[in-house]
């Protein structure tokens, strides 16, 4: 009894690591909803946080709140805690009784209480298995919350950049429908030729076309992120105007390398599976050859006889199966592990330089639009409208530079959103990926507790 009551459930279910990680790497907050209190705290902040405009630590704060592909992944840790306390209790004790009457009405009673010996022999290991693969739990849980918080930054950067577009292309627009409306005008006093003002409608054209492309793509960024906030409504949010300025300089690669190698979740947790499956394989060995063995109080009552009492011991014969297999397949399954760590470390690594090679092209080429390109594409404009004062360039000669600037400012925008895309991306790569860290699975049940319940 005293051995049972050891195993308990612990007060957080393993929740403080990934609360922990949430206000370590991302300085936000995150909870796990196991009541009304917590779900109606959670309304209260959520409902403070829309009442203005949202901002992507915003974003990312309700997703961590309220995400319910995320409160699922949460519950993850309360089955693998389960399956740690069932681990660490011992088998309990049965009891049988048997009654027999022979033919001379003779009364045969007996009773036999018994208690697994081996289950408490092999306990230390097959706790210290579950315990394993619940850190491992831990860190997955926590690997899927930062992966959460990376996609709703993106889904909040995309939605932004769309929604900068859309209003960008309905200047666009407004601005080549006046111009379609003049090049008719002049058409048909006589002053502009039909082909010209073909040019100018089929600009209009495009641009009404162009304007209908964004308006999807906006609607469809926007639900995206309402998807990933948990939200039902995507008209309960306000986003900002434009994207963030570019960062005044770019990380260094040295420091990301040694950072991902140190911090990413994905590597510590094949590392912990490899050390379950380890210590799993020792249960294995120590029951190779006796896998079943009980122990208990006997009982006999048998007619008028003394009533008589003993001990029973029961063990399995390994006549036909001598236990190999079992370790065969247990030592198996750890050198399967072993080569998941070292594909996982290699993987990291170059994914790691992946991520931070498009992270760099993508804020030099986000630096080149801001400090080059665009203000060599205003320069033109300016001069464009000074010579058209001047009556040395034409309206339509005006509109042309216009169309220009147009593919210019729309480069522009999606050069500085695939950079944050990218850094988010980077930030994704010194965490690691949630899919190999096997939120889910479950182990062999004989790598966690011999065969037969371990009696």
């Amino acid at each position: 009894m005293m051995l049972g009551g050891c195993a308990s459930f612990s007060e957080d279910r393993g929740f403080g690591l990934t609360q922990q990680t949430a206000k370590d790497r991302l300085g936000r907050d995150t909870v796990w909803v196991r009541s009304e209190g917590d779900a109606e705290s959670v309304r209260r902040k959520v409902a403070a946080l829309l009442s203005q405009p949202l901002s992507a630590d915003d974003a990312v704060q309700i997703a961590l709140f309220n995400n319910p592909g995320l409160q699922a992944t949460y519950a993850e840790l309360g089955i693998s805690e389960s399956d740690l306390v069932s681990s660490g209790r011992i088998d309990n004790p049965r009891f049988s009784f048997m009654r027999a009457i022979n033919r001379d009405s003779d009364v045969k009673i007996e009773s036999l209480l018994s208690f697994g010996v081996m289950s408490l022999i092999t306990l230390p290991m097959r706790l210290e298995a579950a315990g394993r693969r619940f850190e491992g739990t831990r860190r997955g849980v926590t690997s899927e919350m930062l992966r959460t918080a990376a996609d709703t930054r993106k889904a909040w950067v995309r939605a932004v950049a769309a929604a900068q577009t859309l209003q960008y292309m309905a200047q666009v627009k407004e601005s080549a429908e006046a111009g379609a409306e003049l090049a008719r005008r002049m058409a048909r006093a006589g002053n502009f030729s039909r082909l010209t003002q073909m040019r100018e409608h089929a600009f209009y054209a495009d641009a009404a076309a162009q304007m209908a492309r964004a308006q999807h793509a906006a609607a469809a960024a926007r639900e995206q992120l309402t998807r990933l906030m948990g939200l039902t409504d995507p008209a309960t949010f306000r986003l900002p105007d434009r994207l963030p300025d570019l960062p005044l300089a770019a990380r260094d690669e040295t420091s990301i390398a040694t950072e991902a190698m140190r911090e990413r979740l994905d590597v510590s947790a094949a590392r912990y599976e490899a050390e379950a499956l380890a210590a799993a394989l020792g249960v294995s060995r120590v029951t190779r050859f006796t896998n079943v063995l009980e122990i208990g109080r006997a009982r006999v009552d048998e007619g008028h006889e003394p009533r008589k009492r003993g001990w029973e011991v029961g063990f399995e014969i390994p006549l036909f199966d001598f236990g190999g297999a079992r370790v065969a397949g247990a030592e198996a399954r750890y050198m399967q592990a072993a080569e998941r760590i070292r594909e996982t470390a290699v993987n990291a690594q170059s994914e790691v330089r992946e991520a931070y090679s498009g992270y760099r092209s993508q804020h030099d080429l986000a630096r080149h639009y801001r400090d080059e390109i665009m203000p060599l594409r205003k320069k033109i404009s300016d001069e464009m409208l000074l010579r058209y004062n001047g009556m040395l360039k034409s309206v339509f000669e005006l509109l042309a530079d216009a169309r220009e600037q147009v593919m210019a400012v729309n480069a522009a925008i999606e050069a500085q959103r695939d950079f944050w895309l990218a850094e988010s991306d980077l930030q994704m790569a010194l965490i690691g990926k949630p899919a190999a860290l096997g939120l889910g699975r479950t182990m062999t049940p004989m790598a966690v507790k011999p065969a037969g319940g371990g009696h």
